[in-house]
């Protein structure tokens, strides 16, 4: 029942459906290397193929030896157009090519190889060819199968004592020819299949390292609040006892403050716990800040990085958040450098401006024998989401030279600012 399904579905549901050759896709090795002008033609290379063999046909039918007048007429017209017909209605052409060659064995040729005679025989593989190409290799099977059939059959039964058969040269000649489509097939499906398959996993594992960077953000922000929410309650509950003789209300809002400084602080440790790795351990020191860019300076300067730095504008101290994440973009701007570009020099600027804090970091082309690390591009996504964090803007893209540029624009609000 499964086989019976599968033949009515690849050879006789919707037989007559109108399904145009779709053209030819121009990224493979061969066609992206030609000029643009020809490229834009060569799409249409299957369709200009079919319909020089429907060409073939028609000449070769028409000079025949074997028939002249009306059976000559038949012998090219009707093999050449059922060629056509593969360009639109594939599987049509299939059964109409089984019973073109009955007609034109009848009209042209009643005295030759039945029902496969010169041109028929020759168009008739084209079609399951085409046909083939055009559909899976289940449909190849079947119109393998089907052929044989009604070959047999017709030799058999209609064609007796008018010519010799020759469904067996077509059969052993249309199982190779049959045979190499559907394994070129086959790999072609296969090696889609492999596309897509990368592109899911490498959507998937952007979107991973996406998280990851998120969560990473997560553990490190959660020190900046859960000391600012700290102090909050420290500095509520010790507040009435600065007062001689605080009113009742005063002493109601502070405990109201501390109690939900502490509600809100437990809230956030019991998020950062949902995120949080297993063999992941608080840090002891403090997150750093803009102050600490001297000792990371001194660091990548020891692993061999030339390093210039430029501050301009006021310096002064800005949101932990903001400080953190300028120190972990330039962090991670100066790591790439040392994988990415060994043997460059970098510049690190950072502008204190009215709005907020301004970042570049920017390297020269890599230098030297050691060849550079390929990267994921991970960096780049952890400093963008730290950047959409705070409502900022960056561009990370190569210079003119060779070397790479990373800016950002971190905006703080004025009452932000300590």
């Amino acid at each position: 029942m499964g086989a019976l399904g599968g033949l009515r579905q690849d050879l006789f549901h919707d037989a007559f459906a109108y399904r145009p050759l779709s053209p030819m896709a121009t990224d493979g090795p061969v066609s992206r290397r030609l000029p643009k002008r020809i490229r834009s033609h060569a799409r249409w290379t299957p369709h200009a193929v079919v319909a020089a063999g429907a060409l073939f046909f028609l000449l070769a039918g028409s000079e025949s030896n074997e028939m002249h007048g009306l059976g000559a007429l038949v012998l090219a017209v009707v093999p050449a157009g059922v060629v056509l017909m593969t360009l639109v209605r594939p599987v049509l052409a299939f059964w109409a090519s089984l019973g073109a060659s009955l007609f034109v064995s009848v009209v042209a040729n009643p005295w030759g190889d039945w029902p496969w005679s010169g041109v028929v025989f020759a168009s008739h593989l084209a079609v399951l060819t085409v046909v083939a190409a055009r559909t899976r290799p289940r449909t190849a099977l079947w119109m393998w199968l089907l052929t044989g059939a009604y070959g047999i059959v017709v030799e058999s039964v209609i064609g007796r004592g008018y010519g010799v058969g020759s469904t067996g040269p077509l059969m052993v000649v249309s199982a190779m020819v049959l045979l190499a489509v559907s394994l070129v097939q086959v790999r072609r499906e296969a090696r889609e299949e492999v596309a897509v398959q990368q592109s899911v996993t490498a959507v998937e594992r952007d979107r991973r390292t996406l998280l990851e960077e998120r969560t990473t953000i997560a553990r490190e922000l959660h020190d900046v609040v859960a000391h600012h929410m700290s102090v909050v309650a420290i500095q509520a509950e010790a507040a009435p006892y600065r007062v001689e003789n605080p009113p009742p209300e005063l002493e109601q809002a502070f405990a109201t403050i501390r109690e939900n400084a502490v509600a809100a602080l437990t809230e956030l440790r019991r998020v950062l716990g949902v995120v949080r790795a297993e063999d992941y351990e608080a840090p002891d020191a403090p997150q750093p800040t803009l102050a600490d860019l001297d000792g990371l300076i001194a660091n990548v300067r020891d692993a061999g990085l030339t390093v210039d730095t430029a501050v301009t504008g006021a310096v002064r101290e800005l949101p932990q958040g903001v400080e953190l994440s300028a120190y972990r973009i330039i962090q991670e701007a100066l790591s790439n450098v040392l994988r990415h570009a060994p043997g460059a020099a970098a510049k690190v600027e950072v502008s204190y401006v009215l709005g907020g804090l301004g970042l570049r970091i920017v390297n020269g082309p890599a230098r030297g024998l050691v060849k550079p690390s390929p990267g994921a591009g991970h960096g780049i996504t952890g400093m963008r989401e730290r950047v959409a964090m705070l409502s900022g803007e960056m561009t990370a893209a190569e210079t003119e030279d060779g070397g790479y540029e990373v800016a950002a624009f971190l905006p703080v609000a004025k009452d932000e600012s300590a």
